[in-house]
């Protein structure tokens, strides 16, 4: 199981956007300078983040801002926008053996455990913000 470098990307893109935005018009190509990918990358996260509705984007000189402060923005909304991961975190192995004592089981005495896991993950993320991300760079 790995979560793709989508989320640690759109964590650093939200957080290029506060730390610059009275600097600077935010576009993909400054954005994708900071985090070190194609600029194509950036904007596929960004189209993701707006739709979640945590971006707003306008041509021009406008460029990209958050939709809200970063003290409402978790990292769950993050996750939850850019992820493909839908549903259960773990996947589980299709065809235990119903033959098998352990085979025939294995699902009863896992699937509680791992939905238990993905909660207090889920969770964990939901109690920290992008602020608090943000105010470890400053």
């Amino acid at each position: 199981m790995q979560i793709s470098s989508r989320f640690t990307i759109a964590v650093h893109i939200i957080t290029c956007i506060d730390y610059f935005h009275e600097e600077r018009s935010m576009t993909s190509d400054f954005i994708a300078s900071s985090v070190g990918v194609n600029p194509v990358m950036i904007r596929q996260i960004i189209l993701q983040l707006k739709a979640a509705g945590i971006v707003e984007v306008s041509r021009g000189k406008g460029g990209i801002i958050l939709s809200r402060p970063l003290e409402d923005i978790t990292l769950y909304d993050i996750y939850e926008a850019v992820e493909s991961v839908k549903g259960r975190l773990f996947r589980f192995h299709e065809n235990p053996n119903p033959d098998c004592p352990v085979g025939k089981k294995i699902h009863s005495a896992l699937d509680e455990t791992l939905d238990d896991i993905q909660a207090v993950l889920e969770e964990k993320m939901r109690s920290i913000t992008a602020r608090d991300i943000s105010s470890k760079i400053l």
